[in-house]
């Protein structure tokens, strides 16, 4: 015979189940997952420009006053060829980067398109950058300035250009100058004449 009292507590634990579970399934009904939304998942910056993404935008330099390079992507879900042109928010334009349908095309790094900054600041700030297209108008946004201190970045810190070196002139050196000076000819020595 099965008592009443447990037959009880098990309605009463399925119903708290139950509950609860409605409870929690509410909390996606009403709040977006987040995972499931766009973000950029790295250091740098993300726009959406119709058709083309940009993705983790950032700068590299060496600290401030020295030049930095534009690193990330940019990719085109279109079916038209596009081009996206980078200015600055004094309207200088800084690049103008074709991309074809379907494709991404790579920023910085030793394969991608070469964006580069003569002084964008200091490594922990931001500069403001207009992304625009011809279909879809403009975006702006602000690209973080990292240096080369996490690893990942250190083989993308732009380096200066080395400058033409005068040519060295050789310095003989000691021996050098004892083998190449002339030996000293024996000089005549006067042979006494009888007289």
């Amino acid at each position: 015979m099965v008592r009443v009292s447990s037959v009880r507590r098990r309605f009463a634990l399925a119903g708290v189940v139950a509950l609860v579970s409605a409870g929690l399934a509410g909390c996606s009904a009403t709040n977006a997952i987040t995972t499931q939304l766009d973000y950029a998942p790295s250091d740098g910056v993300r726009a959406t420009l119709g058709d083309v993404t940009a993705q983790n935008l950032l700068i590299i330099t060496a600290g401030e006053g020295e030049e930095g390079a534009l690193q990330g992507a940019f990719t085109n879900a279109g079916r038209d060829d596009l081009t996206v042109t980078l200015t600055t928010e004094d309207d200088v334009e800084l690049a103008a980067v074709p991309v074809a349908a379907g494709s991404t095309v790579l920023l910085g790094g030793s394969t991608g398109e070469i964006v580069t900054f003569a002084s964008p600041g200091a490594p922990g700030a931001a500069v403001p950058l207009s992304l625009s297209t011809g279909a879809a108008g403009a975006e702006s946004v602000f690209v973080p300035i990292l240096d080369g201190t996490l690893p990942e970045y250190a083989d993308l810190v732009p380096t200066a250009s080395p400058s033409p070196s005068a040519t060295p002139t050789a310095t003989p050196t000691a021996e050098a100058e004892a083998t190449e000076t002339p030996s000293a000819e024996p000089t005549p020595t006067a042979t006494p004449t009888a007289g």
